[in-house]
């Protein structure tokens, strides 16, 4: 399962790098998709391989050259490209979102790998992981219950957060024009203007976009303990202060024009727009979370 998933990102990675370079264009070395995707030489040739299957690619070595167009339906579903454990999360970020959830809240393991498909295991390993912040305590023959945040413990994790973005902005904008980031901020990019254009009914959908945005961003200073250490922000920041469902439409629209003002920042490479576009849209992230503490 986790060869197949890093396969199935690793493949729809490089289609996005497909589309950006257009028909006729040569392919990078095997050693450098390998290099650019983070992934093996052995990865990379199934990649290619499954490309030439579907007459995307052609040509054998260094002579590879992109045959076609990519179809917009030519990617793995997204939900295809993540681990069993990234699944649950996932499933349990929505869950706790849409499910109104408050401290207190009782959280069944069983009824969680049913509703979410997956083994009662997967639950256990995501739920211990943040058992040791305090966010979720196990109670004997009781099961495990959600002991929600304080303003205090969220405004220190917020602290951290400006700092780890920050620094990998301004690392983001120094990388060459060939990383593969950057037809993946393109893409995100697209994917920011698509719900704008739906947004009064795919307003809730701005939690998981709003995730692998950020996310994206801190990839590009790849640091294990802040992957890590990300999980407990992604808990609180994207979701938590989104319990005030009080204008939730406007402010995730705001949000998204933030962001689209902030990707602009980047692919501009000018390192003072981009600390004022991160800036002012951590700052709204900050009031936005405030005020998710005042109405509890």
């Amino acid at each position: 399962m986790k060869t197949d998933t890093v396969f199935k990102q690793a493949f729809n990675q490089t289609l996005t790098l497909l589309s950006a370079a257009g028909t006729g264009a040569p392919l990078p070395s095997e050693n450098a998709l390998s290099a650019d995707l983070g992934v093996s030489r052995t990865t990379v040739r199934k990649v290619l391989a499954h490309l030439a299957e579907r007459g995307y690619i052609t040509g054998q070595g260094r002579n590879r050259i992109i045959a076609t167009a990519v179809p917009d339906d030519a990617h793995f579903p997204h939900t295809e490209t993540i681990a069993t454990a990234q699944q649950v999360e996932v499933h349990f970020m929505e869950w706790m979102l849409r499910g109104h959830a408050q401290p207190g809240t009782q959280i069944n393991e069983l009824e969680l790998a049913r509703a979410f498909g997956v083994g009662t295991t997967g639950i256990r390993e995501f739920l211990n992981r943040f058992r040791r912040f305090g966010l979720i305590a196990k109670r004997p023959n009781a099961g495990w219950v959600f002991m929600g945040f304080t303003r205090d413990f969220a405004m220190e994790l917020f602290e951290i957060r400006e700092m780890f973005e920050l620094r990998s902005a301004r690392a983001l904008v120094r990388l060459p024009d060939s990383a593969t980031i950057w037809p993946r901020l393109r893409a995100i990019e697209r994917q920011h203007h698509e719900l704008l254009n739906q947004i009064d009914a795919r307003f809730q959908d701005f939690s998981d976009l709003d995730n692998r945005f950020h996310r994206l961003i801190n990839s590009a200073v790849p640091n294990r303990f802040i992957d890590d250490f990300y999980d407990i922000i992604t808990f609180i920041f994207h979701y938590h202060y989104q319990w005030n469902k009080r204008d939730e439409r406007l402010r995730n629209e705001t949000a998204i024009r933030e962001h689209l003002a902030y990707i602009q920042a980047l692919f501009s490479r000018d390192l003072v727009q981009v600390h004022a576009a991160c800036s002012l849209h951590l700052a709204s992230a900050r009031k936005t979370m405030l005020a998710a503490f005042d109405a509890h």
